[in-house]
């Protein structure tokens, strides 16, 4: 199989999609089954569709009040795209049918405030994760294929902060993993009931979580990108072992793969799992909108390439295209860019920014120290 550093070393940029209006690009994901769209979710609430191969736009919806939380398509029905928002809504869109009305919305509790959300593998089960509300911070749970989007329960003990990302094991559909601003990244088997028992493993990050990631062969490591530019690298199936489960730990990832000039990147914008490659994924970027695609091991980060001379601002989001090997990335400057093999750009424009003066700012605070001791394996 080719490597993927000769994959990465053949990227370049192909397509341009700049809209009129200057708005954040927060999240991206693609249609599952080699389906042909590109979602975005963008910090004017609304959620837009693109043509992932010329990134032209097909149509989009409308309908969340407050900023949207993240978004992914139903594995088992690629025309079913779900978004989560903090006006405390989950809704479910038929792509087949661009400007219309949500076909499904999932709410609970009218206080809460949703940070966080996903789908199980089995696009069964949907969980959302919320912010502080008093002393509490909520996973709460919904049966999809039940009628009244009816809530099935909720989880209250485990996090003391936001809950800011909630990620199916992309294999196992009762395998969940929550991180939050408290610094723990738990993992659960929901099979077993009771939040109690269903607690597998705390994994404290030492600060904010942000970005939480499986990866590995069977996907059974854990990645955690922290607000401050931490990287932790969990291996669970040390679970029942003496061994510790940190792979790889580091309080400031920026500067463990040196860019040229010995300088380092300034944020992490996510990790992904190429599962074709086999290797773990690791976006970075710096101020000006230059990406730098680095490998996480046991080792730390290894720089692979830069792509420079695209982005104009933060690059906020990005997704691998297994099909084609091609990258797909947005961000603060309003632009969605498709990096390809010999890819040269089609579409006029250069890099600009249209960065909105009131575009959506990210709320970071620190994260509360918790004093709580657990029974079950933790590590640091």
């Amino acid at each position: 199989m080719e490597g993927l550093e000769k994959k990465l070393a053949g990227l370049s940029l192909a397509r341009r999609s700049r809209p009129e209006d200057p708005t954040y690009l927060l999240d991206a994901a693609l249609q599952p089954d080699a389906g042909g769209l590109l979602a975005v979710s963008c910090s004017d609430f609304t959620l837009r569709l693109h043509d992932k191969d010329t990134l032209g736009r097909v149509g989009e919806f409308k309908g969340h009040r407050k900023p949207l939380c993240g978004l992914t398509f139903a594995r088992g029905s690629p025309d079913l795209l779900f978004s989560g928002s903090a006006d405390g809504t989950v809704r479910a869109w038929d792509v087949r049918r661009p400007g219309s009305a949500a076909a499904q919305t999932f709410s609970s509790d009218p206080a809460h405030a949703y940070c966080s959300f996903d789908v199980s593998c089995g696009d069964a089960l949907l969980t959302a994760g919320t912010e502080q509300l008093q002393d509490d911070s909520f996973l709460v749970f919904w049966d999809r294929r039940k009628p009244g989007t009816v809530l099935l329960g909720a989880y209250s003990e485990s996090h003391s902060d936001d809950i800011t990302q909630v990620r199916f094991h992309p294999r196992d559909k009762d395998r969940l993993a929550s991180g939050s601003t408290d610094g723990l990244v738990n993992v659960f088997d929901l099979s077993r009931g009771a939040e109690d028992e269903a607690l597998l493993a705390t994994c404290n990050s030492g600060s904010s979580a942000g970005a939480v990631c499986w990866s590995g062969p069977a996907y059974q490591q854990l990645l955690c990108l922290s607000h401050d530019e931490g990287l932790h690298l969990w291996d669970l199936s040390r679970l029942h072992t003496d061994q510790p489960l940190a792979v790889f730990a580091a309080a400031d990832a920026r500067g463990l793969a040196p860019l040229p000039g010995g300088r380092g990147v300034d944020y992490l914008v996510g990790g992904r799992w190429l599962e074709g490659a086999g290797r773990l994924l690791v976006v970075g970027g710096t101020g000006g909108g230059d990406l730098h695609l680095m490998e996480c091991d046991g080792d730390g980060l290894r720089l692979l390439r830069s792509l420079e001379g695209g982005h104009a601002a933060t690059v906020r989001c990005f997704v691998w295209d297994e099909a084609t090997d091609a990258l797909i990335t947005g961000g603060e400057d309003a632009q969605l860019l498709l990096w390809k093999p010999g890819g040269e750009e089609l579409t006029a424009g250069s890099r600009e920014s249209m960065k909105s003066q009131s575009a959506l700012r990210v709320k970071s605070r620190p994260h509360k120290k918790v004093s709580y001791q657990r029974e079950k394996k933790t590590t640091t």
